[in-house]
Formats: C-alpha cells, sequence, structure tokens
C-alpha cells in the first residue's frame, strides 16, 4: 500500500464518529471496556474541566468510558484533589507497582496506567489542553471500535494559526518537523504517513500495550509508533484530525532537551533492529549555552533514556491478570 492510499483509508475527522449513540451501540457490541489515563505532573489549572467534560460527557450521558484516571508523577499543586473532587480515580505513579521502583517521566505514567487500569482499550489525553472536548477521546476510539484490525489510533490537530487562503501546512509542531519526520522518512518512510507522531493523545488496545517496552521519559512515543510499526505493520494504525488542540508552547531549549531523549531512543531502535551497526553506548548529557553579560555558561542536562519492559513480562502484572508465571531464561553453556 502507498502512502496516500493509506492516508486515505487510515485518517479519520473527528466528525466522523460524532454520532455517540451508535459508537455506544458499538462499543457494546464488541464487549470491549475503555478507560481514560491522564498523565499529569502539577495540573490543578486545566484537570478540573478534563475531568468535568469527560465524565458528564463520556461516563454519564454517553457511556464510552468505564473508568477515568489520573496517574501523577507527584505534583506539588492541587492536580490530584482537584480531579478527585470532579470524580476522577487519582493514583500516585510511585504508589503502582512499587516492586518495581519509580522514574520520573511521562512515560512511567502511561507504563504503570497499564497495570492500573482496567480496561481492553486504553485511551491517553494530556492534562494541559485548554480547548478539551468530548472528541479528544470519542474520535480515537471510532476507528478502534469500527475496525478490528486497528489497533492504535493517534491523534492529529492545528495550532492556533492564522493563514490568508485556503492552503495551510499541516502536521506536527517543531520537534516534529525539525527531527521525528526526517528521521522516519530516512529509515522507516511509511511511518512518515502518521501526520502528527509525536501528539500526547492516543487509543491503544491492551494487548498491544503490555507487549512493548516503554521509555519512561522524551521517547516514549516515538518508540510506540517503531515496535508497533515492526510488529503489525501500518494496517495496526489509523489517525484522527481533532480540529484544534490548544495548549501551552515549550521555549526553545525545553525542545532541544525532547529532541536529545526522541534521537536517543531512535538511534536505539535501530541498534536493536540491526537497521544500523551501532557499537558502544550513547552519551546522555545534552550541552546547551546562556549568556550572563559577556560570559557564555554551559549548561548541561543528563537525559538518560531509561526503559520499562514490556509489561506483560513483569510478574506483579502477570499476577494481577491471573496469568502464569514466566519460566525463568536458561543459562546458557559457555
Amino acid at each position: 500500500m502507498n502512502l496516500n492510499e493509506w492516508i486515505r483509508k487510515n485518517t479519520y475527522h473527528h466528525s466522523d464518529f460524532a454520532d455517540l449513540k451508535d459508537l455506544v451501540a458499538l462499543k457494546k457490541k464488541s464487549g470491549l471496556n475503555v478507560s481514560l489515563c491522564i498523565p499529569t505532573l502539577n495540573e490543578e489549572r486545566t484537570i478540573g474541566k478534563e475531568v468535568v467534560i469527560f465524565k458528564s460527557e463520556l461516563m454519564h450521558r454517553y457511556p464510552l468510558l468505564d473508568e477515568i484516571a489520573v496517574i501523577d508523577s507527584g505534583s506539588n499543586d492541587r492536580t490530584l484533589e482537584v480531579a478527585s473532587s470532579f470524580g476522577a480515580d487519582t493514583y500516585l505513579s510511585s504508589d503502582i507497582l512499587p516492586e518495581e521502583g519509580s522514574k520520573r517521566g511521562k512515560g512511567e505514567n502511561l507504563w504503570k496506567a497499564i497495570h492500573q487500569l482496567k480496561g481492553d482499550i486504553i485511551v491517553y489525553i494530556d492534562a494541559d489542553i485548554k480547548n478539551i472536548h468530548p472528541r479528544f477521546v470519542y474520535g480515537l476510539l471510532g476507528p478502534i471500535l469500527q475496525r478490528p484490525e486497528v489497533s492504535y489510533v493517534k491523534a492529529f490537530y492545528d495550532r492556533p494559526l492564522a493563514f490568508s487562503d485556503s492552503v495551510r501546512p499541516s502536521g506536527g509542531g517543531r520537534v516534529t518537523e525539525i527531527l521525528t519526520r526526517p528521521l522516519f522518512s530516512l529509515f522507516f518512510p511509511e511511518l512518515s504517513a502518521i501526520i502528527q507522531p509525536l501528539s500526547g493523545e492516543y487509543a491503544v488496545r491492551r494487548s498491544v500495550l503490555e507487549s512493548i517496552p516503554f521509555p519512561v521519559g522524551y521517547g516514549v512515543e516515538t518508540s510506540h509508533l517503531l515496535d508497533v510499526y515492526k510488529t503489525h505493520g501500518m494496517k495496526a494504525f489509523a489517525q484522527t484530525d481533532l480540529d484544534q488542540r490548544v495548549h501551552r508552547n515549550q521555549e526553545t531549549r525545553a525542545l532541544g532537551r525532547m529532541a536529545f531523549g526522541i534521537l536517543q531512543t531512535f538511534l536505539k531502535r535501530l541498534q536493536s533492529y540491526g537497521t544500523l551497526n551501532i557499537e558502544g553506548t550513547f552519551e546522555t548529557v545534552l550541552r546547551q549555552f546562556q549568556a550572563r553579560d559577556d560570559v557564555y555558561e554551559t549548561i548541561e542536562h543528563d537525559i538518560p533514556e531509561y526503559e520499562r519492559p514490556p509489561m506483560i513480562t513483569v510478574a506483579g502484572y502477570r499476577e494481577s491478570r491471573g496469568l502464569p508465571p514466566l519460566e525463568p531464561k536458561k543459562k546458557t553453556e559457555k
């Protein structure tokens, strides 16, 4: 299948699924449960509105969601208090699977959500969306509920920019267009059909989520696409246009740190796939600069892209799901 054909068959608009009664009937027929995970860190200003809208519209009015959970990295504001007061289940990431320890990063929250939540499908939505709307959930659920072969649905959207004519650039943010899309185009050209590979909104079948490793940092979305593609191919993916997403923009140096983590993850994947013969380990320190008067100062950021193993291999998860323990690997004789 060429890229244009894939885009035509696997790209949707949220309005395609706006008949929520039909979507609820489809969900009921499938027998699947759906969980919503909102990973947070200091999001007290936006989390309440998200929980209220999703709970009132997609649990009470149209029962598409079976649970709404906030998985928090250790906020020092009132994020958990606000989310709980509006009816979300709230968890500290460090309290989930405590025997596995705790890491800092959004990917850690996403990984631990697989253990904590019950759904056959998990929808991940970022907590900082100012123009939140039910379409951020039902637009992602639609392709999975309609098509059994689809396992991973990514969101894409426009930022609020004005143009003088009807032709406008469409794609991801700055890191996507400068780093991720060029890398995909070089090594995995089919994945360049994903319009916004780094979007934080996606819906995934549990069977896929539990089978892939999770970087705990910036590389989690990139690793997902690469690993699912290698295992299932492009037929597993779909994407939905959610129109516009309004959120806080990050300054350039923060984007540099994000790009550094993504690049580490990408190169490690190339190494593990045997695509490139890369020997040794990668440096984890990013150096940036700032000027104080006429003196240039180096700022060093240690950004190791630690990875969690596939959840299906974790003893505590297997026990919670009623799965038999994995047999220990046999030592090979020298």
